[in-house]
C-alpha cells in the first residue's frame, strides 16, 4: 500500500543515521583546552593522578567521586590501581561517554562510571574522596557543599587552594601542586565536658572556637578561665590540653560524633580516665 512507503522510507533513514551517529560516539576525541561549561579541558598528568589518590590514601573501602571527570582518568586511576568505587561526574554529554567507553576499555566498568551532569546539582554527598581540576572561582563556590561533608571525607584539588580553609597537605609534583583536606566536624560552641577518673572535677564548661579544622578555646576552671593548649581537629578526630587548678596538664584525644564527644585523657601525674562532651 502507498500509505506505507513513507513510513517505511522513515526507518530506513533512521537504520542508517543510528550507526553513523553510534560511529561519531567511537570516534570523538576531545581536544586539549576545548571549551566547556565553565572551564577548559585540561587532563590531569597520570603522575599527578597518582599522587592525588595516595594524598587521600584510598583503598578498596572507598567511594571516589571525581568532579568534572573529563576523560575518566581520575576514576578508572581510582578503581584499577587502588580497587575503589568510582564515580566521575561529566557536565560534556560527549566527553561523558568517551570517558565511560574509556572506562570500559580499562576493564573497570564494574567499579568505575562515568555520568554526564552538573557538578553543582549532583548528589555526591556518599563519597568518601572527591578529587576535582576546576578553577579557584568554583572550588569557592563548591566548598560549603564540600563542607557540609561527612567529618572525615578526603578532598583533594589539582592546582587550586580553597582560599582561606588552608590545606591540610599541599604536594609539588613536576612544577604543579596537589592541595588536600580533610572535612572537619563541626565543634563551635558550648560544651559541658564531664571526667570520669583520674582525680578530675566531674563536670567542666568548655568552649571552642572554630575555623575550619583550626580551633581554639577555653575551659571553665574553679578560679580560672584556662586557655586551651595544641588544640587540633582533624576530620572527626579531636584533641586539646589544659592545665587544671591544681597546675596539672591534662591531656584528651576523642572521637566527634554530631552534638557529642567522648575520649580518653592522660595527666601530667600519670593518672587517666575517660572523658565525654554534650553540646549545649
Amino acid at each position: 500500500m502507498d500509505w506505507l512507503r513513507p513510513a517505511a522510507a522513515a526507518l530506513a533513514a533512521l537504520a542508517i543515521a543510528l550507526p553513523a551517529a553510534a560511529q561519531k560516539d567511537r570516534n570523538y576525541e576531545p581536544q586539549v583546552g576545548q571549551a566547556g561549561k565553565d572551564v577548559i579541558w585540561v587532563p590531569t598528568p597520570d603522575a599527578v593522578v597518582d599522587r592525588m589518590l595516595r594524598m587521600a590514601q584510598v583503598t578498596p573501602d572507598d567511594y571516589v567521586v571525581d568532579l568534572g571527570a573529563g576523560d575518566g582518568k581520575i576514576a578508572i586511576a581510582a578503581a584499577r590501581k587502588f580497587g575503589a568505587r568510582a564515580l566521575g561526574i561529566e557536565y560534556d554529554p560527549d566527553m561523558a561517554r568517551h570517558a565511560q567507553r574509556n572506562v570500559e576499555r580499562a576493564g573497570v566498568a564494574a567499579r568505575a562510571r562515568i555520568v554526564q551532569g552538573d557538578i553543582f546539582l549532583s548528589d555526591f554527598s556518599q563519597a568518601t574522596v572527591v578529587t576535582m581540576y576546576l578553577l579557584p572561582a568554583l572550588n569557592l563556590k563548591l566548598r560549603p557543599q564540600l563542607l557540609a561533608m561527612r567529618p572525615g571525607t578526603r578532598v583533594v584539588s589539582h592546582s587550586f587552594s580553597m582560599d582561606d580553609w588552608e590545606a591540610d597537605e599541599v604536594s609539588s609534583l613536576d612544577g604543579r601542586r596537589a592541595y588536600f583536606w580533610v572535612v572537619p566536624a563541626g565543634v563551635a560552641g558550648a560544651w559541658t565536658l564531664e571526667l570520669a577518673g583520674g582525680g578530675a572535677a566531674d563536670k567542666l564548661e568548655l568552649t571552642l572556637d572554630q575555623r575550619f579544622q583550626k580551633i581554639e578555646g577555653t575551659v571553665a576552671l574553679r578560679n580560672a578561665l584556662g586557655g586551651l593548649r595544641d588544640a587540633r581537629l582533624r576530620g572527626f578526630h579531636i584533641a586539646f590540653a589544659y592545665v587544671d587548678s591544681n597546675g596539672v596538664r591534662r591531656d584528651f584525644s576523642g572521637r566527634v560524633s554530631g552534638p557529642r564527644m567522648q575520649g580518653a585523657f592522660r595527666a601530667d601525674d600519670g593518672t587517666e580516665g575517660r572523658w565525654s562532651a554534650i553540646k549545649k
